[in-house]
């Protein structure tokens, strides 16, 4: 299948300069085309993932992907979708994130066996060598203060008398613009994709290529993925939904995933996996049909948490999930991972095994009870459970209960989470 046609039935195809004329000019396999990765941060989030994913997808199809850093590009700032200048981070921060980023993409195409396909390039090694004569001379003399103002990313900021737009900012388009240009020339780039707010800036690059060289070179954006709800996607109560695992664990990014709306999932399907059409539409009925199975979301966890984090961490998350939701065996769980899963729930830390209270203590420094006396009568309810199994009146904890040498876990009912660890 032509990548364009793939693209368009997953619903990613929002603009393009050409759409008859690109489709064609992908029918011949090694086409150069690249996406730009601005380093605001130390890590790539879940709204990175379709332009992310188009890249391996342009790979697999035979074609020639460029990942390109913003070593210079983030140092301006992209106005695009702002109402606000961002703040400007030091040249040292921006090359520090741009080096996380870069290791983390290539770790992900690595993954997905296309590494060797797709060639990172950083636009800070064009950009910094060049002075700023050359750069209003060669470049800028191309642009017209009139065209510039038509873009939306700058227009929806000159009405604003709040805020407005430094000269910094409204220059990031023709530094875009620019890159798109020696792409062009140097490497036969002939395709520039982003998201939906990148048309403006996209577009200028085209206009730059046809003045400065004539030559032939297209337009395609994404669109920026919503929810049904009209919540913000890629973010949970406590932010971001990063692909570093050092800010999102695994099992919160599995979560994430899982808790998709009936309304959302199989369009998700389609954006950010690889399965097929035929298996998405079976999923789709499946969920119109059984929804209380949730058949499309577990698919989904599955396949976008083996996409990022690899099929080990996977199947930590898997088993955690059906320790905790399941009955299944806890002791047998990464203790790491149940940690993670389980942070949200109150803790409470001892030096050592010896110091480690009585149960009924424990409940009561936990807070799933309020007192000794009902921490006593709860356990001889059989409302208390150590490590999934109910707890016994004369219940004596020992190392052997210890999940991972250093973790237990108490509940009290179906719900009410406890975690004590043990050591530093």
């Amino acid at each position: 299948m032509n990548i364009f046609d793939e693209l368009s039935w997953r619903g990613l195809v929002h603009q393009s300069s050409d759409a008859t004329e690109l489709r064609q000019h992908l029918n011949t396999p090694g086409r150069a085309l690249y996406c730009g990765f601005d380093p605001t941060a130390d890590s790539l989030h879940i709204g990175n993932l379709v332009p992310l994913l188009a890249l391996a997808r342009f790979a697999k199809a035979g074609h020639k992907p460029l990942f390109l850093l913003g070593g210079a590009t983030g140092l301006i700032g992209d106005p695009s979708g702002k109402d606000k200048e961002r703040q400007l981070r030091t040249s040292d921060m921006v090359a520090a994130s741009a080096e996380k980023i870069r290791a983390q993409a290539m770790a992900f195409f690595e993954r997905q066996g296309v590494a060797d396909r797709i060639t990172p390039v950083n636009n800070l090694d064009w950009t910094q060598p060049m002075s700023i004569i050359e750069f209003l001379r060669d470049t800028g003399k191309h642009f017209t203060i009139n065209y510039m103002l038509a873009k939306d990313s700058v227009k929806s900021r000159i009405g604003r008398e709040d805020t407005g737009i430094s000269y910094t900012e409204f220059s990031y388009m023709i530094l875009q613009s620019m890159d798109f240009e020696y792409l062009n020339r140097t490497l036969g780039c002939t395709l520039q994709v982003g998201g939906g707010d990148q048309f403006g800036n996209i577009t200028a690059g085209l206009e730059l290529i046809r003045r400065k060289t004539g030559a032939q070179a297209f337009a395609l954006t994404f669109p920026l993925i919503t929810t049904a709800s009209g919540a913000k996607f890629g973010k949970s109560e406590k932010g971001a939904i990063y692909l570093n695992t050092a800010l999102t664990s695994p099992y919160a990014f599995y979560q994430y995933w899982i808790n998709a709306d009936d309304r959302d999932v199989c369009n998700y399907l389609r954006y950010f996996t690889f399965l097929e059409k035929d298996a998405i539409d079976s999923l789709a009925v499946e969920t119109a049909e059984r929804p209380h199975l949730r058949a499309a979301q577990k698919t989904l966890a599955r396949e976008t948490t083996a996409m990022i984090h690899g099929a080990d961490e996977l199947a930590k998350v898997e088993a955690v999930t059906e320790a905790l939701f399941g009955g299944g065996d806890l002791k047998a769980v990464d203790a790491a991972t149940l940690r993670a899963a389980l942070e949200a729930a109150p803790g409470k830390n001892y030096p050592t095994l010896a110091e480690l209270p009585q149960l009924p203590n424990l409940l009561v420094d936990l807070g799933l009870c309020p007192s000794l006396g009902q921490a006593r009568k709860d356990i001889k309810a059989g409302g208390i459970y150590l490590n999934n199994t109910r707890a016994a009146e004369t219940q004596v904890i020992t190392g052997d209960d210890c999940i991972g040498g250093n973790i237990l876990l108490l509940r009290k009912g179906k719900k009410n989470y406890g975690v004590v660890t043990l050591g530093a």
